[in-house]
Protein backbone atom coordinates (compact mmCIF):
# COMPACT_ATOMS: atom_id res chain seq x y z
CA UNK A 1 0.00 0.00 0.00
CA UNK A 2 1.40 3.86 -1.15
CA UNK A 3 2.05 5.75 1.57
CA UNK A 4 2.84 9.51 1.51
CA UNK A 5 6.57 10.19 2.43
CA UNK A 6 7.17 13.85 3.40
CA UNK A 7 11.06 14.65 2.48
CA UNK A 8 13.30 17.55 3.87
CA UNK A 9 15.90 18.41 1.46
CA UNK A 10 18.91 20.48 1.62
CA UNK A 11 21.21 21.07 -1.48
CA UNK A 12 23.85 23.03 -2.98
CA UNK A 13 22.88 24.37 -6.19
CA UNK A 14 25.74 25.16 -8.36
CA UNK A 15 26.10 22.04 -10.35
CA UNK A 16 22.21 21.81 -11.24
CA UNK A 17 19.59 23.05 -13.46
CA UNK A 18 17.01 24.03 -10.45
CA UNK A 19 14.69 21.69 -8.86
CA UNK A 20 12.74 20.71 -11.84
CA UNK A 21 13.04 17.43 -13.64
CA UNK A 22 13.61 18.34 -17.30
CA UNK A 23 13.68 15.87 -20.66
CA UNK A 24 16.93 17.64 -21.67
CA UNK A 25 18.90 17.22 -18.16
CA UNK A 26 19.32 14.84 -15.54
CA UNK A 27 20.75 17.16 -13.51
CA UNK A 28 18.29 18.57 -11.35
CA UNK A 29 17.37 17.91 -7.73
CA UNK A 30 14.23 16.32 -8.76
CA UNK A 31 15.47 14.41 -11.37
CA UNK A 32 18.36 12.80 -8.86
CA UNK A 33 15.94 12.11 -6.18
CA UNK A 34 13.43 10.19 -9.11
CA UNK A 35 16.53 8.68 -10.50
CA UNK A 36 17.50 6.68 -7.41
CA UNK A 37 13.81 6.20 -5.84
CA UNK A 38 13.49 4.04 -9.08
CA UNK A 39 16.32 1.94 -8.54
CA UNK A 40 15.45 1.36 -5.17
CA UNK A 41 11.75 0.18 -5.98
CA UNK A 42 12.68 -3.38 -7.58
CA UNK A 43 14.56 -3.94 -3.93
CA UNK A 44 12.57 -2.55 -1.60
CA UNK A 45 9.30 -2.00 -3.09
CA UNK A 46 6.81 -2.92 -6.66
CA UNK A 47 8.32 -3.02 -9.54
CA UNK A 48 5.49 -2.03 -11.04
CA UNK A 49 5.70 1.06 -9.21
CA UNK A 50 7.53 2.84 -12.25
CA UNK A 51 5.77 6.14 -11.97
CA UNK A 52 7.56 8.06 -9.13
CA UNK A 53 7.07 11.75 -9.34
CA UNK A 54 9.09 13.93 -6.06
CA UNK A 55 6.34 17.06 -5.94
CA UNK A 56 8.61 19.98 -4.57
CA UNK A 57 7.36 22.97 -2.51
CA UNK A 58 9.01 25.07 -5.14
CA UNK A 59 11.03 25.59 -8.44
CA UNK A 60 14.32 26.80 -7.54
CA UNK A 61 16.25 28.21 -10.52
CA UNK A 62 19.49 26.94 -11.98
CA UNK A 63 22.16 27.78 -9.05
CA UNK A 64 20.03 28.32 -6.27
CA UNK A 65 20.21 26.61 -2.94
CA UNK A 66 17.99 25.62 -0.78
CA UNK A 67 18.30 24.33 3.33
CA UNK A 68 15.17 23.28 3.95
CA UNK A 69 13.21 22.29 0.95
CA UNK A 70 10.22 20.46 1.28
CA UNK A 71 8.45 17.41 -0.96
CA UNK A 72 6.41 14.49 -0.69
CA UNK A 73 6.22 11.45 -2.90
CA UNK A 74 3.81 8.47 -2.50
CA UNK A 75 5.51 5.36 -2.73
CA UNK A 76 4.87 1.63 -1.51
CA UNK A 77 7.94 0.07 0.47
CA UNK A 78 9.03 -2.60 2.99
CA UNK A 79 11.41 -0.39 4.18
CA UNK A 80 10.92 2.67 7.03
CA UNK A 81 11.22 6.24 7.15
CA UNK A 82 15.01 6.13 8.28
CA UNK A 83 15.71 3.33 5.80
CA UNK A 84 14.32 5.37 3.15
CA UNK A 85 15.98 8.13 4.44
CA UNK A 86 19.34 5.76 4.75
CA UNK A 87 19.12 4.79 1.26
CA UNK A 88 18.48 8.20 -0.49
CA UNK A 89 21.72 9.51 1.29
CA UNK A 90 23.76 6.94 -0.02
CA UNK A 91 22.94 6.87 -3.65
CA UNK A 92 22.87 10.53 -3.67
CA UNK A 93 25.75 12.81 -4.88
CA UNK A 94 27.35 14.71 -1.94
CA UNK A 95 26.06 17.79 -2.35
CA UNK A 96 22.21 16.79 -1.67
CA UNK A 97 20.97 15.31 1.22
CA UNK A 98 17.57 14.54 2.98
CA UNK A 99 17.75 15.59 6.11
CA UNK A 100 14.26 14.47 7.12
CA UNK A 101 11.46 11.82 5.65
CA UNK A 102 8.43 10.98 7.59
CA UNK A 103 5.08 9.49 6.82
CA UNK A 104 2.55 12.47 5.77
CA UNK A 105 -1.19 11.81 5.78
CA UNK A 106 -2.38 10.94 1.87
CA UNK A 107 -3.78 14.98 1.73
CA UNK A 108 -0.56 16.43 2.41
CA UNK A 109 0.87 18.01 -0.77
CA UNK A 110 4.25 20.11 0.17
CA UNK A 111 3.63 23.14 -2.92
CA UNK A 112 -0.56 23.40 -2.58
CA UNK A 113 -0.68 23.45 1.39
CA UNK A 114 2.49 25.77 1.64
CA UNK A 115 1.49 28.85 3.43
CA UNK A 116 4.62 30.69 2.71
CA UNK A 117 8.27 30.35 1.89
CA UNK A 118 11.43 32.00 3.15
CA UNK A 119 14.39 33.16 0.98
CA UNK A 120 17.63 34.47 1.45
CA UNK A 121 19.75 36.12 -0.30
CA UNK A 122 23.59 36.68 0.73
CA UNK A 123 26.07 39.86 -0.46
CA UNK A 124 29.61 40.35 0.77
CA UNK A 125 31.39 43.70 -0.06
CA UNK A 126 34.41 42.72 2.15
CA UNK A 127 37.67 43.84 1.00
CA UNK A 128 39.13 39.56 1.62
CA UNK A 129 38.14 37.30 -1.26
CA UNK A 130 35.70 35.15 0.72
CA UNK A 131 37.00 31.70 -0.35
CA UNK A 132 34.83 29.35 1.44
CA UNK A 133 31.67 31.43 0.95
CA UNK A 134 32.42 32.33 -3.24
CA UNK A 135 29.92 29.82 -4.07
CA UNK A 136 27.18 31.10 -1.83
CA UNK A 137 27.23 35.10 -1.55
CA UNK A 138 27.47 37.57 -4.20
CA UNK A 139 30.81 40.01 -3.81
CA UNK A 140 29.61 43.51 -4.08
CA UNK A 141 32.18 46.32 -5.43
CA UNK A 142 31.14 48.55 -2.45
CA UNK A 143 28.60 48.47 0.27
CA UNK A 144 25.33 49.94 -0.92
CA UNK A 145 23.11 52.13 1.70
CA UNK A 146 21.13 49.57 3.41
CA UNK A 147 18.79 52.36 5.06
CA UNK A 148 17.79 53.37 1.81
CA UNK A 149 17.19 49.40 0.94
CA UNK A 150 14.86 49.26 3.31
CA UNK A 151 13.07 52.10 3.23
CA UNK A 152 12.17 50.84 -0.21
CA UNK A 153 11.51 47.59 0.86
CA UNK A 154 8.66 48.42 2.74
CA UNK A 155 6.71 49.10 -0.66
CA UNK A 156 6.80 45.60 -1.41
CA UNK A 157 4.94 44.27 1.69
CA UNK A 158 1.06 43.17 0.75
CA UNK A 159 -0.53 41.98 -1.87
CA UNK A 160 0.22 43.00 -5.51
CA UNK A 161 0.74 41.96 -9.08
CA UNK A 162 4.54 41.33 -9.45
CA UNK A 163 4.72 41.03 -13.18
CA UNK A 164 7.56 43.64 -13.04
CA UNK A 165 9.42 41.25 -11.18
CA UNK A 166 9.11 38.15 -13.13
CA UNK A 167 11.73 36.50 -15.20
CA UNK A 168 9.01 34.67 -17.42
CA UNK A 169 7.50 37.44 -19.75
CA UNK A 170 5.28 34.51 -21.58
CA UNK A 171 3.84 34.13 -18.29
CA UNK A 172 0.01 33.42 -18.47
CA UNK A 173 -1.35 32.82 -15.02
CA UNK A 174 -1.87 35.37 -12.37
CA UNK A 175 1.46 37.32 -11.10
CA UNK A 176 -0.19 38.35 -8.02
CA UNK A 177 1.92 37.07 -4.86
CA UNK A 178 1.75 38.62 -1.40
CA UNK A 179 5.04 39.62 0.32
CA UNK A 180 4.54 39.23 4.56
CA UNK A 181 8.20 40.72 5.24
CA UNK A 182 11.48 41.78 3.92
CA UNK A 183 14.17 42.26 6.59
CA UNK A 184 17.88 43.18 5.80
CA UNK A 185 20.80 42.43 8.20
CA UNK A 186 23.78 43.54 8.12
CA UNK A 187 26.70 40.81 9.53
CA UNK A 188 30.04 42.45 9.63
CA UNK A 189 31.05 42.28 5.62
CA UNK A 190 27.46 40.23 4.79
CA UNK A 191 24.12 41.50 3.96
CA UNK A 192 21.99 39.10 3.85
CA UNK A 193 18.23 39.83 2.84
CA UNK A 194 15.35 37.59 3.86
CA UNK A 195 12.11 37.46 2.16
CA UNK A 196 9.16 35.72 3.25
CA UNK A 197 5.63 35.81 0.97
CA UNK A 198 3.35 32.81 -0.07
CA UNK A 199 4.59 32.38 -3.66
CA UNK A 200 7.29 33.62 -5.78
CA UNK A 201 7.52 34.06 -9.48
CA UNK A 202 10.02 32.83 -11.59
CA UNK A 203 13.13 34.72 -10.87
CA UNK A 204 11.08 36.75 -8.10
CA UNK A 205 13.51 37.12 -5.51
CA UNK A 206 16.59 37.84 -7.73
CA UNK A 207 15.07 40.87 -9.15
CA UNK A 208 13.67 42.18 -5.70
CA UNK A 209 17.47 42.09 -4.86
CA UNK A 210 18.66 43.34 -7.56
CA UNK A 211 16.08 46.55 -7.32
CA UNK A 212 17.04 47.36 -3.87
CA UNK A 213 20.53 46.84 -4.60
CA UNK A 214 20.24 49.43 -7.30
CA UNK A 215 18.32 51.76 -4.63
CA UNK A 216 21.13 51.07 -2.33
CA UNK A 217 23.70 51.99 -4.72
CA UNK A 218 21.62 55.29 -5.96
CA UNK A 219 20.94 54.28 -9.28
CA UNK A 220 17.64 54.17 -8.93
CA UNK A 221 15.52 56.86 -6.28
CA UNK A 222 14.35 54.87 -2.74
CA UNK A 223 10.92 55.16 -4.05
CA UNK A 224 11.15 53.31 -7.24
CA UNK A 225 9.66 50.29 -5.96
CA UNK A 226 5.62 51.29 -6.11
CA UNK A 227 6.36 52.95 -9.68
CA UNK A 228 7.66 49.56 -10.81
CA UNK A 229 4.81 47.65 -9.52
CA UNK A 230 2.47 49.79 -11.45
CA UNK A 231 4.08 49.96 -14.95
CA UNK A 232 3.73 45.89 -14.67
CA UNK A 233 6.89 46.40 -16.32
CA UNK A 234 10.05 43.99 -16.06
CA UNK A 235 12.71 46.62 -18.10
CA UNK A 236 11.39 49.14 -14.81
CA UNK A 237 12.77 47.14 -12.19
CA UNK A 238 16.52 46.59 -11.29
CA UNK A 239 18.98 43.30 -12.91
CA UNK A 240 18.50 40.32 -11.60
CA UNK A 241 20.84 39.37 -9.35
CA UNK A 242 22.99 36.55 -9.63
CA UNK A 243 21.74 32.72 -8.95
CA UNK A 244 24.58 31.54 -6.17
CA UNK A 245 23.44 34.06 -3.83
CA UNK A 246 20.13 32.99 -3.19
CA UNK A 247 18.83 29.82 -0.81
CA UNK A 248 15.79 28.51 0.31
CA UNK A 249 15.87 28.86 3.84
CA UNK A 250 12.30 27.34 5.40
CA UNK A 251 8.61 26.09 3.97
CA UNK A 252 5.99 27.03 6.18
CA UNK A 253 3.06 24.95 6.83
CA UNK A 254 0.36 24.88 9.57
Amino acid sequence: MKKNYRLTISYDGTRYQGWQKQKKTSDTIQGKLEDILKKMMPLYGSRSDSEIQVIGAGRTDAGVHARAMTANVFLDITIDEEGLKDYLNRYLPDDISVDAVKIASDRFHSRFQALAKTYCYTCYCGNAKPVFDRKYVTILDHRPNVEWMRKAAEDLLGNHDFKAFCGNPKMKKSTWRRIDSVEIIEESDYIRIYFRGNAFLQNMVRIMTGTLLEIGFGRMPADAISGILASLDRTQAGPTAPAKGLCMMEVHYD
